[in-house]
Parts: structure tokens; C-alpha cells; sequence
């Protein structure tokens, strides 16, 4: 895939910025880079605490919801939970379950299962919860989309409070947007025009605390009661692949910090299960090893599963339960990786994977799959990308986007094929007839703007450097820009004309390299490139000729110069440290 470096050139006084903060200007730097400017937003960027969080009363009708939980507690009146199936829909549910149980409340919950019911509300959930004798419904992380089922909720009589992080379903008559809210008592989320919450950028969970703390705060309550649900609120944040800026920032700094001694048994028993140690725990093992465990209980099994395992009251029953989970996972992986295959079949081989926008229809692929699949996809490809997949009657897709392509709005010009759809900038999902796929993928393409620049990866470098300055201070200092995630990645040092000392496949496939580089001033470095060994031979092959391709391990990579992108990390081998970099990106010149 073609790339593109962009080297990031943005000026300020460095310097200045240093001393004010106690900080290296190379730190300035980087944080200049991340478009943190103002001595105020430096200093929360740094330093931030949950004291610097926004109050939650701020969000349009949290009044509302509020007074209206207070009545109900004090009624006794039975409320119903109903989440997603997804992280950060069984983080957010059980985060209301835990707050209004700490208030008295009669609560329960409900989640959907992704096949029998689809995303969000649904009258059979309703028709539950009605028949369950429930009085008031409260959806988390869903809703904002569930106009018609909500009304028939209120017609039965019911009091329904929605609380969502998804954008507000809108027409677009004349290049004016109508934008459509349901017709609940209260509707919280953020996304609204008419909410004047300053950061727009929370998960379903984050909201749900926002309107457990208001509670607790109307009801006369210490609202630091419930701040151990913080661990749930950073687990949806980085699960749900929120950007990491702003109080995002804070709720996930606080809640790793938090899930390092958590008393969360179903927590504590998926680390020990998954071999992560708690005392380590980071964004990583969130996105890539505990959440896709929690994940896959809702796209296999039911999300109930995942929930039962924050809730589990005795040791026991969270190891098995988190067990189930850990397996669950590995098999929905092995599941994947033949998705992808197929995909990636229809990408190189079809009509389809000439067009810009990519509508790939896997009839065999499980549909839970169809947004981890699509975005493997788009990170090969660098397009935007749609996996359809069979569900019976229906085709049910997701999506997953590229930057300069915003999907929700793409796909309100073609709103007319399906039966239905939501989602934001970067994913969606959608319901269409089968007889409309291909006119799904016409239409797309057919108001597709996309040029070849934006479909070319941007690999975005915050400063040259060389080797020498790799050191455990800057390791240390580089700390205070964590935790690293979408919005907030780990910055991106480059350097040029290295050349390549010593070179070893390493790996359990042998896929992966092992050198030892030296920069244009004599430094060398060990260096791990965890990237596609075979693809970086084939490229020495097409640069420097077969013949120093077939001797590159028996000294022909010494010909050979190279521009790297990295990232500085140490090494740790039989209790000793060195510093090592990670080869991130790499140009063979």
C-alpha cells in the first residue's frame, strides 16, 4: 500500500513551553503536535484529574432524567435497563445497574441479541419489559435512533429515559439538516445541537456515569461513591475506540490507574485468565485482549455473559465465567482470520474491489464479525469498506471508515435502501433488502468524492531523531503523554539514511525481523520490526535486484539504506535492559 510522510511542522515557543511545565522542549514539541495549545489545555493534558471532568447537568435534559429516577426510586417503581451488546453497551448497563442499586432503585436489565434482535431497542424488548411489569425503561449506549419504538413504548404507557452517545438521526432537505430526536421523556447525549456539554466526544458508558453522578449528587448522596465505576467507563472507552483526548483522557488515565488494585472479581479473574498482570495493565491489553474477550460474548453467544462476568459475587464463578469468554474469543478469531481471507479474495480478484468505497458481501460470515472484518479490511486498503453478510431474510452489514469519509452522512444519500441504519463518522451498521446490495454499492460509489490522496495511508512523523537521543529519560518522559490510543497515538520519530549492521527473522512463523541499525551519525540501535518480513524482501528484491534479496541474510543487506519511522522501547532479555526502537513504517531508498 502506497504511503504517504507527512513530517509535522507545527511552531510554537518550545522552549517556553519547557520551563512553564517542567517538561523537555522535545516534549513541548510533541505535544504541539497533538494540537494541544493553552496553557490550559496543556496543563489538563498533563495533569488532568477527575476534578477537571465537566459537570453532567450541563447535558440537555440530565435535569429531566434525573428528577425523573428520583421519582421513581421513591416510588419503588420496577426500571429497566437496556444496553448493547457490544463493551461499551455492557459497561454503560452495568454502570446504571450498580448506581441505582446504591439508591435503592428496582432495577434490572435487558440486553439484545444481535441476531434475533438486532441493534438497540426493539418491541419484543419492550413488549418484555412491559410484561415484565416494568414502569420505566432507561437505554444506555442505544436509543437516540428508536423513534418508532419508543413512541410505542410511551403508548403502553411507559416512562423512557434514553441516554446514547451516537449521532441524532437527521434528513438533509436543501443542504439544511432536520435533525430527529425520539419522543422520550428525556433524551441525554451529547451529540445533540441543542446540548451545550462542552466535550462532545464520550462513550455510551461515559454518559451513563455522567447521569449516575447527577443522581447521586440530586439525592444527596457522595457521588465519589460510585468512582470505582470508572474502571468500567475506561474499558468502553478504549473498547469503543473513542478518541483519547479530553476528559476521554482522563477516564481512562484514572481507570487503569484504578484497575491495577480492582476488587472487580469478573475483572480481575479475565486479566489473570488472559495472562496479563494487573499491575501492567494498559491500553493495549484493553483494546486488543480483554475487551475483544467481552466483545465476543456478544457477537457469538449473548452479551448477558459479559455482564453476568462484572457482576460475579464469588471467585469461582468469574474464572469460569471468564473462561467461556477467553474461549469465545479465541474461537471468534479463528472465524475471522477466514473472513478476512475471503474479503481480501473479493478485493483483489472482483469488479467490487475496483470502486472506491468497498460493499463486499460475505454471505457465510457471521454477521457479528462483519465490523471487525470490515476494519481489517480498511486498514489494508485504506478505503472505506462495508461487509454485508446472510442473516435470513435480511442482509445486515457494518462499516468502518476512513478519515476523510464520513460515513453516516455517505450513507444518508442512499438512506432510501435500507430498512435500517445508524452510525457515525468512522462505522456504521445497516439492514437492507439482498436484492440491494448491488444497488448499495452502485449508489455509494456513485456520490463517492474520494480522491487517490485521501485513499493513500498518511504516516504523520512528529520529529527526526537520531539514535543517540534514545535514552531511558526520554522513556520516562514520553509517560506523561499516555495513554496512548486513536486520537492520542504514540508519537511517531523518523530518521534516514539507516543502515542495516545485523538482520534475523524472528517469531514463532519466522515473520518478523530482528536488526541491529545505524543512523547517518554513527549510532547503532537494536531494532524489532514487527511488520510483514516477506513483504520488506520482496521490496529489497524489486529495489536492490533478486540476487541481494536471495543473500539478504548472509550479509546482502549491507548494501542496502533505509528511511524508518519508530518507536523507542527497551528490551528486556534473562534480567538485562537495553534500549532498543520499533520499526513502525520503513522506505527501502
Amino acid at each position: 500500500m502506497k504511503e504517504r510522510w507527512v513530517l509535522l511542522r507545527k511552531g510554537a515557543d518550545f522552549a517556553g513551553i519547557g520551563k512553564k511545565f517542567h517538561i523537555s522542549p522535545r516534549l513541548a514539541c510533541l505535544i504541539r503536535n497533538r494540537d494541544i495549545v493553552g496553557d490550559e489545555q496543556i496543563e489538563n493534558y498533563l495533569y488532568g484529574t477527575i476534578a477537571d471532568l465537566g459537570d453532567g447537568m450541563l447535558m440537555k435534559d440530565m435535569d429531566r432524567a434525573v428528577e425523573i429516577l428520583m421519582e421513581k426510586i421513591r416510588e419503588g417503581a420496577p426500571i429497566r435497563i437496556i444496553g448493547d451488546y457490544d463493551i461499551d453497551g455492557v459497561c454503560a448497563t452495568y454502570i446504571l445497574l450498580e448506581g441505582l442499586k446504591g439508591l435503592g432503585a428496582v432495577a434490572d436489565t435487558d440486553i439484545p441479541d444481535r441476531i434475533t434482535d438486532g441493534y438497540g431497542l426493539n418491541r419484543h424488548l419492550i413488549d418484555r419489559a412491559f410484561e415484565a411489569g416494568t414502569d420505566t425503561i432507561i437505554t444506555c449506549d442505544n436509543g437516540i435512533a428508536a423513534a418508532e419504538e419508543i413512541a410505542y413504548g410511551k403508548g403502553l404507557g411507559m416512562t423512557v429515559i434514553v441516554t446514547d452517545h451516537h449521532e441524532v438521526p437527521f434528513d438533509e432537505e436543501d443542504g439544511e439538516k432536520k435533525y430527529h430526536l425520539p419522543p422520550a421523556d428525556a433524551v441525554v447525549d451529547p451529540k445533540r445541537t441543542d446540548c451545550s456539554y462542552p466535550f462532545k466526544g464520550l462513550c455510551g458508558a461515559a454518559v451513563a456515569y455522567k447521569l449516575m453522578e447527577a443522581l447521586y449528587e440530586a439525592m444527596g448522596k457522595d457521588s465519589s461513591d460510585i468512582d470505582y465505576l470508572m474502571e468500567e467507563v475506561a474499558f468502553a472507552t478504549v473498547g469503543d475506540v473513542m478518541d483519547l483526548t479530553g476528559e476521554n483522557r482522563i477516564f481512562v488515565r484514572q481507570g487503569l490507574e484504578m484497575l491495577q488494585s480492582t476488587s472487580n472479581l469478573g475483572l480481575r479473574a479475565l486479566m489473570e485468565c488472559t495472562g496479563i498482570d494487573r499491575k501492567m495493565v494498559n491500553t493495549y491489553h484493553i483494546g486488543f485482549v480483554l475487551g475483544p474477550c467481552l466483545n465476543a460474548s456478544g457477537r457469538l453467544d449473548t452479551a448477558k455473559r459479559a455482564l453476568a462476568l462484572l457482576e460475579a459475587g464469588a471467585k469461582q464463578e468469574a474464572d469460569v465465567l471468564a473462561g467461556d469468554l477467553k474461549a469465545l474469543n479465541d474461537s471468534r478469531k479463528e472465524m475471522t482470520e477466514e473472513a478476512v481471507r475471503q474479503a481480501a479474495e473479493q478485493v483483489e480478484h472482483t469488479e467490487a474491489g475496483r470502486q472506491k468505497v468497498l460493499v463486499l458481501y460475505l454471505p457465510d460470515c457471521h454477521e457479528s464479525l462483519a465490523g471487525i472484518v470490515a476494519g481489517r479490511i480498511r486498514e489494508r486498503y485504506c478505503r472505506p469498506v462495508f461487509v454485508i453478510t446472510d442473516s435470513g431474510e435480511m442482509a445486515k452489514g457494518s462499516g468502518r471508515s476512513i478519515e476523510a469519509y464520513h460515513m453516516y452522512e455517505e450513507m444518508n444519500k442512499c438512506r432510501n435502501l435500507f430498512v435500517k441504519f445508524g452510525g457515525h463518522k468512522l462505522a456504521a451498521g445497516l439492514t437492507l433488502k439482498k436484492e440491494n446490495i448491488e444497488k448499495f454499492r452502485q449508489d455509494i460509489n456513485a456520490v463517492c468524492t474520494l480522491t487517490e490522496t485521501d485513499m493513500t495511508e498518511k504516516v504523520s512523523i512528529d520529529m527526526q531523531m537520531p539514535f543517540s537521543c534514545v535514552t531511558e529519560e526520554l522513556l520516562e518522559e514520553l509517560k506523561l503523554l499516555e495513554p496512548f490510543g486513536k486520537g492520542n497515538t504514540k508519537p511517531v520519530f523518523a530518521e534516514k539514511n539507516v543502515s542495516i549492521v545485523s538482520c534475523r527473522l524472528i517469531g514463532k512463523n519466522r515473520n518478523m525481523l530482528r536488526m541491529r541499525l545505524c543512523d547517518g551519525a554513527g549510532t547503532d540501535m537494536d531494532a524489532v520490526y514487527f511488520g510483514d518480513a516477506v513483504g520488506f524482501l520482496e521490496e529489497v528484491g524489486e529495489r536492490y535486484g533478486k540476487t541481494v534479496r536471495d543473500h539478504f541474510f548472509e550479509g546482502g543487506y549491507r548494501r542496502i539504506r533505509l528511511s524508518v519511522t519508530y518507536y523507542p522501547g527497551v528490551n528486556e532479555y534473562m534480567g538485562q535492559k537495553t534500549m532498543q526502537i520499533v520499526v513502525t513504517h520503513y522506505q527501502i531508498v
